[in-house]
């Protein structure tokens, strides 16, 4: 048995027992002060309040013309937030866990997360209609229903989920705790890293947050439909492995012994090729065969005539 700290590497034996998190009141709780944020941040700007002007005032300011030696950093930090590269990475982490711990929960749950983002945050985005910063029309204006979709921010929601799974699949409470306070580095970062760059808001940032912890918050009641769906894709696996060991058992082996006979070898002829005539002494081309003494001699048999 294997001690040194590769051995954490290695497939566990037998399937880990995993708490499930559950909707407990503090979830609940979070999940309703959140809810109440979102609104409250929707409401503000469909009514062009405070928060479109202080909109207005980041934009103008111009962070990225402030600070432009940052710039650089900043476009790479970006990405952090984007949906493809950081869902290759954290699916490629919550793979190895799934081999290891004999489960697919942790890339159901990945899946079942970025499923809401997009269906959510895709349709807030497409029905609100908002215009970004550098599309923008009239000063002062909340540029909604203009066939934009920017509100809210995409890039912050999703750093929010991405990362946040990770400390929602932790199986220690340390684990969580470091894991929430990274993800949440990140989600922070990303987020304000998009208003100093202007392509979003700083409300369309505010929703991000929202919107990513609320998906976050609701996943313990999708936890039910994961179970049903990984002992169905389990058993659909076994079903499969079981008909392709059957049709392996029903192909007969032929074992040849050492030294016996060898299956024969007949190569195919060309199509259109035919086999040459036999003459009457059965050899091809109708001649004769060449007797011994002819053959002796080093020349053919002469005859007659």
């Amino acid at each position: 048995m294997r001690t040194d700290i590769f051995a954490r590497l290695d497939r566990e034996p037998e399937p880990p027992k995993i708490e499930v998190p559950r909707m407990t009141r503090t979830r609940l709780a979070l999940f309703g002060g959140t809810s109440a944020f979102y609104l409250a941040m929707v409401v503000a700007v469909l009514l062009s309040t405070w928060l479109v002007t202080l909109d207005w005032k980041i934009m103008l300011f111009r962070p990225y013309q402030q600070w432009p030696e940052i710039h650089g950093f900043l476009d790479y930090y970006v990405v952090l937030g984007q949906r493809g590269p950081t869902a290759v990475m954290v699916a490629a982490w919550l793979g190895w866990r799934s081999w290891r711990q004999h489960t697919l929960r942790p890339l159901l749950c990945l899946g079942a997360a970025l499923l809401l983002l997009n269906v959510t945050v895709g349709a807030v985005k497409l029905g609100l209609g908002r215009l970004g910063p550098h599309y923008a029309t009239e000063v002062g204006s909340a540029e909604l229903f203009a066939g934009g979709d920017i509100f809210p921010s995409g890039h912050t929601a999703n750093a929010v989920v991405t990362w946040g799974i990770l400390a929602y699949l932790a199986t220690t409470p340390r684990a969580r705790r470091y894991l929430s306070a990274l993800s949440a580095v990140v989600a922070l970062g990303v987020g304000l890293t998009t208003v100093y760059l202007g392509t979003h808001w700083l409300s369309d940032v505010l929703l991000g947050w929202a919107a990513g912890l609320l998906i976050l918050l609701a996943l313990p009641w999708c936890e039910p439909v994961l179970a049903v769906a990984e002992s169905w894709i389990l058993a659909l696996r076994d079903r499969v492995r079981d008909r392709i060991r059957d049709r392996r058992r029903l192909v007969p082996s032929l074992p040849v012994a050492s030294g016996g006979p060898r299956p024969g070898y007949f190569p195919q002829r060309p199509p259109g090729s035919e086999e040459p005539a036999r003459g009457p002494a059965g050899v091809a081309g109708g001649r004769a065969p060449a007797t011994r003494a002819g053959v002796a001699g080093g020349r053919a048999p002469a005859t007659r005539g």
